[in-house]
């Protein structure tokens, strides 16, 4: 899988721009089944209410917004590297500056705080404690398996050292 990653990732530009918008449209989709799903669970299941309102959009709303903040803050610096932040699409050189000295996905990572933010603002017991977690950790193991290969192979020790160097999503935890 790494391998295909690698090819396309270093393959014709004309593949990567079709393949790229497709790619995000994929991502984007799973991200809100998770979030549908996990509403529509938490309806069926007859689940209590975490926070009352008004305190759902008091605790949510910077939650949401720091999610936000960093993912645009991200495509800012993969624009600025000529790349997208689509695997398949990168960018020529290693970014390792801005959010991304702090973790190696921090776009994830905003991901990550808009899937809880929106949990936390629908009352949804299983976004916050079911799909948002099942989702980092698929994220991890595709990360780990298939993109980290890819980038070691494409980008060598520079992506070798940097990977030593900062945690994959999260500041201040490693993971490898």
């Amino acid at each position: 899988m790494a391998d295909m990653h690698y090819r396309i990732a270093t393959g014709s530009k004309k593949i990567r721009t079709i393949l790229t918008p497709i790619a995000a449209l994929l991502f984007f989709t799973v991200v809100f089944l998770f979030i549908l799903f996990s509403h529509w669970l938490d309806i069926w299941f007859k689940l209590p209410v975490i926070f009352l309102k008004p305190y759902n959009f008091i605790f949510s709303i910077p939650v949401l917004g720091a999610g936000l903040v960093l993912i645009i803050w991200c495509n800012f610096y993969f624009v600025k590297a000529k790349g997208t932040p689509v695997p398949l699409n990168p960018p020529p050189r290693l970014v390792n500056t801005g959010p991304y000295a702090f973790t190696r996905n921090p776009m994830l990572t905003g991901v990550f705080l808009v899937m809880f933010g929106i949990g936390i603002m629908m009352h949804s017991i299983f976004l916050i404690f079911i799909f948002t977690p099942v989702f980092i950790i698929l994220n991890y193991v595709e990360i780990r398996y298939v993109e980290e290969p890819e980038l070691e192979k494409r980008l060598g020790t520079m992506y070798v050292e940097y990977k030593k160097k900062v945690p994959m999503f999260f500041p201040g935890i490693k993971t490898s």
